[in-house]
Parts: C-alpha cells; sequence; structure tokens
C-alpha cells in the first residue's frame, strides 16, 4: 500500500494512475489531494491525471524518473537500501577543504558508480568535503544540472537513486563528506510540470530565467514547503552532510520570515532528530554579510557563503583581463582588501552594476566564507571553457593555488584544477526540442558579446563534443608538468590542515602588504608569511623578520636578512619562529 498526497490547488479533480490502473484522489484542506491505493508496491510506474485530462504526468515530488523528465514517476523504497554510516559525522566545515565536481565529465563513464573509483585520490590530496553539481533530473542525459524539473528524482544518467546513495555511502566510509547543489532559484525549461498542480511560479518578479519562484504570494506556504522537504530529503534519504544553495540572489522574498531563514530552521531540527550537523552553503553576490550570520544575529543562517569578491581579486591580477564584471576589479590593493576584509565592494559604487554594492562583514569568521580561483561558473562561463593554467603560466597558477589554501577562507578546488587540467569545461546540454536547443545556443552567444569573445569561441552546447571535450583525461596525473601542480597542491593543502594558523578563519589576522607598481604582495596570517611576486621580473621584497623557508615555487628563490628575492611570477612561504 502507498498514500498518495500531492498539492494541486489549481486542479477541479485528481487520480493517480498506478501500473495502468486509476484510482481517484479525495480533496483535503488547502488544495492538497489524497489517496491510498492498496496495490501500489515500489518499483511501480504512477503519475497524475489532472481534470481528466491523459495522459498521467509525472509528481513534482516524484522520488524516481526512470524514463526521463516527461516519463511517469516510479515508486521508492528508500528504507530498502543498506547503509553503512551510522557512526559517521561530518568534519567541521570550518577546517575543510572542498572539491567541487560533476558527475558526467569526472570520469571516463560519467556515472556516480565510476566516481567512487576516484574517491580514494580525492583522500590522499587532502581533500574533507565533495561537492557535487546538481543531481536532480533535467532534460536529457547531458548538462550542468541547473535545468532541474524533477527535483527529487536523481538523474537517471548519473546511475539513478541507489546510485547516490552507493556514492555518499563510499564516500563517508573514507572520511569524505559530500556535498549536494540544489537550484531552487527557477525550474529547467523543459518537463516542468508544476504549473499544471499550483502556483509553484510567479511573474510579479522576473529572474535571468523568467518568473521567480513564489516565496511570497498566495499558495507561497506550500510552495516555500516544497523546497524545504526537497532539502530535507536530500539530507536524510541521501544522507549528504550539506547543501549548497544556487543562487540565493534570485531569492524574491519579502516575508517576515526570509525563506533561507524558514530552511535553516528545519534543517536545524532534522540534525537534532537524526543527531547529525548539516550545514548550508549559499551562492550569493549580495555581499551582504547577514547570510552567514546567525538567525539570533538578525541573519538568515547559512553556515558559509561562495565569496566571489576574493575570485574576481586574484583573476584580474594574475590575468590582466578587465571585460564584463571583471571591470570592477584589477588592482592588488582590491586583492589585499579581499583578503583582509572578504568583500572589496563593501557599500562604494561599483561602474559594471552602476550602483553601490555591498557592505562590511565586521566580526563574521573568514570560515563562513569559501575561496577559490576556480569553480564551474567562472570556467564555464568563458567562451572557451578554459582554465587559469591556459590562461597563465605555471607560476601564477601556483601563486593562485598558495593564497587560495592559506587566505582565511574555506578553500574549494574544481575538478582537475590541482594537476592543471587540460580539458576545459565548457557549457554542454541535450535538450531534446531543437528549437530550445538553438535558444540556448543564442542565448550564450548573446552572453559573450559583453565580455568581447568572438562568435567563432562559442561551442554549441547542444553538439556532444562540447559534453566529451570536457571530460577529465585522468592521465595527465602521470605527466611531469601535471605531476608537479599535484604535488605543490598536496604540499599546499598539508601544510594548511596541519597548522592552527593557517584553518582559524580570522579574517582580523591576515594582513596584507604590497606593492601596486612593482606587483607583490605579503600576506600574513599568524607566524606565516606568503609572499608573492605577479610581475614577470625578479624583485627584492623587504620583510619585517625573516622565517624559515617552508615552501617555494621556484628552487632559485632566496630568503637573505630581512628580504627575500623571488624569480618572476614565483611565491615562497616562510614560518618566523
Amino acid at each position: 500500500m502507498h498514500k498518495f498526497e500531492v498539492w494541486a490547488p489549481f486542479a477541479e479533480s485528481v487520480s493517480v494512475q498506478v501500473d495502468g490502473k486509476r484510482y481517484p484522489l479525495q480533496q483535503a484542506e488547502r488544495g492538497s489531494w489524497i489517496a491510498e491505493v492498496e496495490e501500489a508496491q515500489p518499483g511501480m510506474d504512477y503519475g497524475y491525471i489532472l481534470n481528466g485530462e491523459e495522459p498521467a504526468v509525472p509528481d513534482p515530488r516524484s522520488p524516481w524518473q526512470p524514463n526521463g523528465v516527461n516519463g511517469l514517476s516510479r515508486l521508492l523504497d528508500h528504507s530498502a537500501f543498506e547503509w553503512h554510516d551510522k557512526t559517521w559525522q561530518s568534519p567541521p566545515l570550518a577546517n575543510a577543504v572542498v572539491y567541487e565536481l560533476h558527475v558526467g565529465t569526472f570520469t571516463p563513464d560519467g556515472t556516480l558508480d565510476s566516481a567512487i573509483s576516484k574517491l580514494e585520490y580525492l583522500k590522499e590530496l587532502g581533500v574533507t568535503h565533495v561537492e557535487i553539481l546538481p543531481l536532480a533530473s533535467f532534460d536529457g542525459k547531458r548538462g550542468w544540472g541547473y535545468d532541474g524539473v524533477a527535483l527529487f528524482a536523481p538523474l537517471e544518467a548519473y546511475g539513478g537513486p541507489d546510485a547516490v546513495k552507493r556514492f555518499v555511502d563510499a564516500a563517508h566510509s573514507k572520511g569524505l563528506a559530500v556535498i549536494n547543489d540544489v537550484v531552487y532559484n527557477h525550474f529547467g525549461p523543459t518537463g516542468n510540470y508544476t504549473g499544471k498542480y499550483g502556483p509553484y511560479i510567479t511573474e510579479s518578479h522576473k529572474t535571468p530565467w523568467g518568473g521567480a519562484v513564489n516565496l511570497e504570494e498566495e499558495g507561497s506556504t506550500d510552495v516555500r514547503q516544497f523546497f524545504c522537504d526537497n532539502a530535507l530529503m536530500w539530507l536524510r534519504d541521501y544522507h549528504f552532510d550539506g547543501l549548497r544553495l544556487d543562487a540565493v540572489t534570485a531569492y524574491i522574498d519579502r516575508s517576515a520570515i526570509h525563506f533561507l531563514e524558514q530552511l535553516a530552521d528545519e534543517v536545524k531540527v532534522l540534525g537534532a532528530q537524526l543527531g547529525r550537523h548539516f550545514f548550508l552553503i549559499a551562492e550569493s553576490d549580495l555581499n551582504d554579510p547577514r547570510v552567514v550570520r546567525a538567525k539570533e544575529g538578525g541573519g538568515y543562517g547559512m553556515e558559509a557563503q561562495w565569496s566571489d569578491d576574493f575570485h574576481h581579486a586574484l583573476w584580474t591580477v594574475l590575468t590582466g583581463e578587465q571585460r564584463g564584471y571583471y571591470a570592477d576589479f584589477g588592482t592588488i590593493e582590491q586583492l589585499a582588501t579581499a583578503l583582509e576584509e572578504v568583500y572589496v565592494y563593501q557599500g562604494q559604487y561599483a561602474e559594471f552594476r552602476k550602483r553601490h554594492h555591498g557592505r562590511p562583514v565586521h566580526d563574521v569568521p573568514g570560515y563562513r566564507f569559501l575561496g577559490y580561483i576556480q569553480n564551474h561558473d567562472q570556467i564555464g562561463n568563458r567562451a572557451l571553457g578554459d582554465r587559469l593554467s591556459d590562461v597563465v603560466g605555471k607560476g601564477k597558477v601556483k601563486i593562485a593555488a598558495a593564497l587560495v589554501l592559506t587566505a582565511p577562507f574555506v578553500p574549494m578546488l574544481f575538478q582537475g584544477e590541482e594537476f592543471a587540467a587540460s580539458s576545459p569545461f565548457l557549457y554542454f546540454t541535450d535538450h531534446q526540442d531543437p528549437q530550445l536547443g538553438e535558444a540556448v545556443s543564442k542565448g550564450r552567444l548573446q552572453e559573450f558579446t559583453g565580455f568581447g569573445w568572438s562568435p567563432d569561441d562559442l561551442a554549441d552546447p547542444q553538439d556532444e563534443d562540447t559534453f566529451l571535450r570536457s571530460k577529465i583525461n585522468w592521465d595527465e596525473v602521470k605527466q611531469p608538468d601535471h605531476a608537479e601542480i599535484l604535488d605543490w597542491y598536496k604540499k599546499l593543502i598539508a601544510l594548511r590542515r596541519s597548522n592552527p594558523a593557517l584553518i582559524d578563519g580570522d579574517v582580523r589576522s591576515a594582513k596584507a602588504r604590497f606593492d601596486e607598481e612593482a606587483k607583490w604582495l605579503v600576506l600574513t596570517r599568524g607566524s606565516f608569511d606568503i609572499v608573492c611576486n605577479f610581475s614577470n621580473a625578479a624583485v627584492e621584497i623587504p620583510l619585517a623578520r625573516v622565517g624559515q623557508l617552508v615552501l617555494a615555487s621556484e628552487a632559485n628563490s632566496t630568503v637573505q636578512d630581512k628580504s627575500a628575492k623571488l624569480s618572476p611570477e614565483s611565491v615562497l612561504i616562510l614560518q618566523r619562529p
């Protein structure tokens, strides 16, 4: 027997079709419809018939879509899986090293089961938390996952529901926490049937994807609960340790209790019930510390957030790029500000945005922010999908790694970054509607004009080769140039994880000295000095106190009495007594 319940305030009648047979649902309170079907068992296909209109359509809360987002839903028994992580507790996010990966391109097979074979590699690298790009079902078999429509159903191309559980279970057995990337700011353009059921979307507000998710108007109570229940499902039924919330800037919510606050509260309750600590990481470009402040301090209660200012400041210093939103960055002074104060823009006028932007973080610790030089957006939203190692030389790649892994933030790496993978990470889709595919291709082209890229640079998202080119080539790990970068990352991660001064998250103790003209910067974290030469010439950098040499990106860089002489595009890490 299975109890079917669906929120469908738009419907005048609802039936459920189970294994080819139809059963009427009874209307309950506030737009819900309910029926118990004795014959329904796990593994059976079902769908809802609204107002007598056939064919049946998928359940908005479908747990399994084995035949794609337009096929029938399938019943799933979560209790049937045998877990082996009953005593598992996630390591703290505050001293984490996060590794972001995309299942489809991470291994040749592009499945969760094949990704399990790389968990030991990640553990040896020094990673503590694995963050996976969205797993919710979307149209087609390949994509980034940010066009999900069946949010409760893991993508079948990755292996389906049980494959997710096998991956998480295996990761926990290796001591690795797992983070799932979830998208609650919009639905994908194909396979979204929620509009037939109720007011999930409102046209009162607009987002880059169309109407906004309804978080404050009529019916919003149930819409909000839909997303909260989705978050709880990933944590409870799939044993994820945390969730990364995509683009919370697109949440338009003027309610007395913001959706983020409600979500944080419900996640805390679940954690108390299960005796586990869960966490939420928000992607936000608001430069608003309230996102990560505790509810008691007037904030929304997120554990951490992605912080783009550090990325933009570091990227522009390394590459000299000034196109698009990079126009608001480009000085070493701004990089120093990001290292010392998290946000570069704290209320001043941002030319690219054409408005004042941000506010100071004040006493918020650095471990509330993730720091990175590469991620899926910052690579994939480039016309060529090129990585830092494609844009600058080995020396600057090592400088970037040193700053990311010694900054007062939680460091995050993107798949392959640690060995300077040559494969790009391009934007790819598999929309089954040719007209939609063409529209997506044109839309990407328009985006890139702001960065000055030529139409000839753009890879067709719908072309399967665009996807295949983005797959990691693991043979490179053994090649000398790539192995050298991998060794550098391993040493930096080991240094960070073995020294409390590098993981304390105390932004106030992070001090940066720099010379804009000579193009050098010294970051001080406790007893450590990270001495960086961004220029293409050797430079001598004065030091108040010279410490012992811990790591050097170039062998011929030297430490003298009260100064360090660095080779072009190099970095030294010194530790003072």
